[in-house]
């Protein structure tokens, strides 16, 4: 199993980047690999129960993924569970205010379950450096707004 654990200092207020995060909409616009991202009913993407799915790629490969949200707490957590894809993912991102700013946590847990002969410290190496990359670009992105 791989474990990633990553936290991010944002000069914004909690409830924007909060909604902004748990938008799987926005996915592509901080998150390499994310083509497209879409709620799978009514619209709705980010009630605990709800599903979306998304379309991206992961090592060259291009995937479809299913997710279900399992945690919403607004201004607070937003975690998902992958349903289908190449691995077997559980995503959470808490929000806190820390002295003005938003600290985000991200915790991913996976396991590769259909990604032909992955590697997985190489893998573990690659999310890491994209985590970070993903998160510094959100960053980035909220700050100049």
């Amino acid at each position: 199993m791989i474990n990633v654990n990553l936290d991010v200092m944002i000069s914004s207020p909690i409830g924007q980047v909060f909604n902004f995060v748990s938008a799987p909409e926005n996915d592509f616009q901080w998150q390499y690999g994310a083509l497209a991202s879409s709620a799978l009913a009514d619209g709705v993407s980010n009630n605990v129960g709800s599903f979306f799915r998304s379309i991206g790629h992961l090592m060259g490969r291009r995937n479809f993924s299913s997710f279900e949200v399992t945690e919403y707490e607004q201004d607070r957590k937003f975690g998902f569970r992958s349903l289908t894809g190449p691995l077997q993912l559980y995503t959470s991102y808490t929000f806190e205010r820390v002295d003005g700013v938003t600290k985000i946590n991200l915790s991913t847990q996976a396991n590769v379950v259909n990604f032909f002969q992955m590697d997985e410290v190489k893998l573990e190496k690659n999310m890491r450096k994209q985590g970070r990359e993903n998160l510094a670009l959100l960053k980035d992105l909220l700050e100049a707004t």
